[in-house]
């Protein structure tokens, strides 16, 4: 089975912040395939259901995100779910406004959410889909931004920046890590040739 976690804060006022982009991603993929992700299990809203033919659970845990550790690691161990199987979709202040890049391991790169759950798990070799969410511009306090509702500019982009993330995480399940790194890690217009 593979567990895809999407990273975010719960409650309402956090719902369409720069800071929620996996759960939103979560959410998409749950509608397109039809999973219910209601259950309570773990610290986590979760629903289990079929993508590319693949048995699949989605979650949301509710610790806020500094602590999603804690709610991916005991759904992993209830469930009997490897490492292997697991993939984390979350917002990366790093990358640009609707980049997207996923990474088959690696560190958090700073990523408060990212970091307890490499901690949980004693492990970096987690496959993870990064979206961008850095607006361009210098920020004076990265947490305020990414806690601040979105801009309008970035919700009339969200639908389709939120839709190709699960389409990133939906190749991923289908066809493997390494293309779906090939189809869908793209830069955000302007971006240069380094890898972020």
């Amino acid at each position: 089975m593979f567990l895809v976690a999407g990273l975010g804060n719960p409650g309402v006022e956090y719902a369409l912040t720069p800071h929620n982009l996996g759960f939103l991603t979560i959410d998409r993929l749950a509608e397109r395939h039809a999973i219910r992700v209601t259950r309570k299990d773990s610290r986590a809203l979760m629903g289990v259901g079929q993508i590319a033919g693949r048995e699949v659970m989605l979650a949301q845990p509710q610790t806020f995100m500094n602590f999603s550790g804690g709610a991916v690691g005991q759904l992993m161990e209830k469930h009997a779910i490897a490492p292997d199987g697991l993939v984390v979709v979350y917002d990366e202040l790093d990358l640009p406004w609707a980049a997207l890049r996923i990474k088959p391991k690696g560190s958090a790169a700073g990523h408060n959410g990212m970091q307890s759950v490499i901690d949980h798990l004693k492990t970096n070799e987690i496959v993870r889909v990064r979206i961008g969410v850095h607006p361009g511009h210098p920020l004076n306090g990265g947490t305020e931004y990414l806690l601040a509702p979105m801009k309008r500019s970035q919700l009339k982009e969200l639908d389709e920046l939120v839709g190709y993330a699960a389409d990133a995480v939906y190749s991923i399940i289908a066809e493997g890590v390494e293309k779906a790194m090939t189809k869908f890690n793209r830069r955000a217009p302007g971006l240069n040739n380094e890898d972020a």
